[in-house]
């Protein structure tokens, strides 16, 4: 039976808001290097990056009308998740439903399909992660699910996880770890100002990150150009 989940834990807002100053990259490897979702899911337009709580909804093929029931669901820092039951690229979100959202204080849309009128879009600023971008329409008949867990880009999202987006993709973090990957992230960030300031000095990562012993150790050897000529 469809179901419509009201009253989703959600992570914690401040944390899950300052996630999007780390950037995708950043997040993703301060937990380890997962929750990153597949390639195909692009920003419409280039330049945006939010973090917020994610509300989810599944999408039959063709059929976009879950996404009005999940608009009821968000709340002011919200991302809006939507994955599709299967394969799909029609159009199922445009400017009017991006103008729905951005009242209710949504911060973007993840969909794993779709996504028409990116022009009007990007005036309004509203950013989308889409599959792809197609001007097919959708018709409103088919019963999915609001606020369950689903798979999107190959990555399982649950309702209130935090969900991290900008020009590198997409990233998902579990609810309940969001303060803990946000010191990992800026500990990160720390390490890579400090690194940076020695890169400007003119060092090389062979040195700062002690590369010379393992390259020598994995048989890497250094000849002169006269040696490689004669099959030195």
């Amino acid at each position: 039976m469809p179901v419509v989940v009201t009253d989703i834990k959600r992570a914690d807002a401040e944390a899950a808001a300052s996630l999007a100053e780390f950037g995708v990259a950043t997040v993703h490897e301060a937990q380890g290097r997962i929750g990153l979702m597949h390639q195909r899911l692009r920003p419409i337009y280039k330049g945006a990056a939010i973090s917020g709580t994610a509300v989810t909804c599944t999408l039959p093929p063709g059929d976009n009308w879950m996404i009005h029931v999940a608009a009821e669901q968000c709340q002011p820092g919200d991302i809006l998740v939507a994955a599709t039951i299967a394969e799909a690229h029609s159009g199922y979100f445009g400017d009017l439903l991006g103008t729905v959202l951005q009242a209710r204080g949504v911060r973007g849309l993840i969909i794993d399909a779709g996504c028409r009128d990116i022009a009007d879009l990007e005036k309004l600023g509203f950013p989308v992660w889409s599959r792809s971008v197609c001007a097919h329409g959708t018709v409103k008949e088919t019963l999915g699910d609001v606020n369950v867990p689903v798979s999107c880009g190959d990555a399982i999202v649950n309702p209130g996880d935090v969900i991290v987006a900008d020009d590198d993709g997409v990233v998902v973090v579990p609810r309940g770890t969001e303060a803990a990957v946000r010191a990992a992230a800026q500990a990160r960030i720390d390490k890579e100002e400090a690194n940076r300031a020695r890169y400007v000095a003119g060092e090389l990562g062979l040195d700062i990150y002690n590369m010379r012993e393992r390259l020598k150790a994995k048989g890497l050897t250094y000849i002169t150009q006269a040696d490689w000529e004669n099959g030195a």
